[in-house]
């Protein structure tokens, strides 16, 4: 079962729709309990760091997503700001991140060689997989996805970084740390393209849970 983390963030109805065309079982979740059976999770996110961490603290499903994915190691990812928030803090905001990737979120405009660059960077961009990526299965070198950010994730070890794009500099798109995921991009949003990853991460191995 794929379940969509409902905190009151994120394009919740397209990640259903991708998965509903796909024959994949998703459903929300809006408390706790309704975790309880995730095999997969999806975080979704837009908007602002600190407002994310705050509707997530708020939410009753924190102590739940600590538990699900810290003890018992169900592969969560995290989109957008959903993917910010695994990180340990941002510049964007003062409250701390849930910490499940050693990474700090940085803003373009505090970085010499973007800090020109026009904001948000929105729009569709070429997203470069490293090698081996399972969340990355078949998506080869002309794959592009839907962007619309101003921060970015700044990992503290590379291998965490699983794909990069470019916008003024090279930066990490996607991370992993075990079974911990994160894009930045939007695959609910991304056509063929994030259809796929949205497959290639239902298709990892998982938890069974019931």
């Amino acid at each position: 079962m794929i379940t969509i983390v409902n905190y009151g963030l994120g394009n919740i109805s397209a990640f259903l729709n991708v998965y509903r065309r796909l024959n994949i079982e998703v459903s929300t979740a809006e408390t706790g309990g309704g975790l309880k059976r995730a095999s997969k999770i999806i975080l979704p996110g837009v908007g602002a760091f600190d407002h994310a961490m705050e509707l997530l603290n708020g939410s009753g499903m924190r102590e739940t997503l600590d538990e699900i994915v810290l003890s018992d190691h169900v592969p969560i990812l995290g989109v957008c700001v959903g993917m910010q928030v695994l990180a340990r803090s941002s510049d964007e905001g003062k409250l701390p991140g849930l910490g499940w990737i050693d990474a700090s979120v940085r803003g373009f405009k505090l970085c010499e060689q973007t800090r020109d660059a026009a904001l948000p960077h929105m729009g569709w961009n070429d997203v470069r997989p490293k090698a081996g990526s399972r969340l990355f299965d078949e998506l080869n070198a002309d794959a592009r996805f839907y962007f619309l950010h101003s921060y970015f994730i700044e990992c503290d070890r590379d291998e965490n970084v699983i794909a990069t794009c470019d916008y003024g500099m090279p930066f990490g798109c996607a991370v992993q740390s075990g079974n911990v995921y994160g894009v930045q991009f939007h695959p609910e949003k991304s056509h063929k393209f994030g259809e796929r990853l949205l497959k290639n991460f239902a298709d990892l191995p998982g938890i069974e849970r019931s």
